[in-house]
């Protein structure tokens, strides 16, 4: 049975502009078409489609993946295996970091002191603590850092939660439209960064267009804060820096 561009979108939780764009690139193009013209999707088509949104939950560029995927000895079986590994060790990554952030948590919330093996074993090479005293030395006089600790003193575990899901609801929208291809100077470009912009406000301390432009030229500037991008989508930061500044003119 044939899916619409619409029935596919719905089933795969994705955009019909997106599933355009695959097509335009030649990453996901439909078996077929109607009598009018539209796209109609086979269950082959939409196995591919699994195996692209697998990838880009890996964090691969859709560059890569139309090259994996047009390589003539791929095979999907044997791509699923490999997703299989790399999604296994993302997960067991990211389970040891929500049980590192509950421990600290839970020493907080009971008044303890954690040691430093417990503080800093899921981080490897970087200590959260230097980039706090670093952050400090830098911003600590300013209203901003000020505010920010003030502000950040009283939230509770769900407050994060909450704020981690909004992050990833604005993030992810940000990599969609980059998937689709639409410049940084856009209004949806610049209506979505002012999203991040207006959370920053919300739950740290103002923050204006001009002043988030001047933080979006960090993004890029400092590999730190431009790895927490490029982990999202290779090429985030420097759009994320573009599309700031775009935001601050307009």
């Amino acid at each position: 049975m044939p899916y619409t561009v619409g029935d596919v979108a719905k089933l795969a939780h994705i955009s019909v502009r997106t599933l355009h764009h695959y097509d335009d690139i030649g990453l996901l193009s439909a078996s077929g078409h109607s009598e009018a013209g539209y796209r109609l999707y086979s269950d082959a088509d939409l196995e591919r489609l699994q195996q692209i949104l697998l990838y880009r939950e890996l964090g691969f560029p859709l560059d890569e993946i139309a090259e994996v995927m047009g390589n003539p000895g791929f095979r999907r079986y044997e791509a699923l295996k490999s997703q299989r590994e790399l999604l296994q060790r993302k997960g067991a990554q990211l389970a040891a970091m929500i049980e590192a952030v509950e421990r600290a948590i839970d020493a907080h919330e009971r008044g303890t002191i954690m040691s430093k093996d417990d503080l800093f074993e899921v981080f490897g090479d970087f200590d959260p603590a230097v980039h706090e005293q670093e952050a400090q030395e830098r911003w600590g006089e300013t209203d901003s850092y000020k505010e920010s600790a003030r502000r950040t003193a009283r939230y509770t575990k769900d407050d994060w939660k909450r704020f981690k899901a909004e992050s990833e609801e604005i993030n992810t929208a940000i990599a969609g439209l980059m998937d689709e291809g639409v410049a940084a100077h856009d209004p949806r470009a610049m209506d979505a960064v002012d999203r991040a912009r207006l959370q920053i406000d919300t739950w740290f301390y103002p923050c204006s267009r001009k002043m988030h432009a001047e933080l979006g030229k960090m993004y890029v500037a400092d590999p730190r804060f431009a790895a927490t991008y490029e982990r999202i989508r290779p090429g985030m930061a420097r759009y994320m820096c573009d599309a700031t500044a775009a935001n601050a003119e307009r």
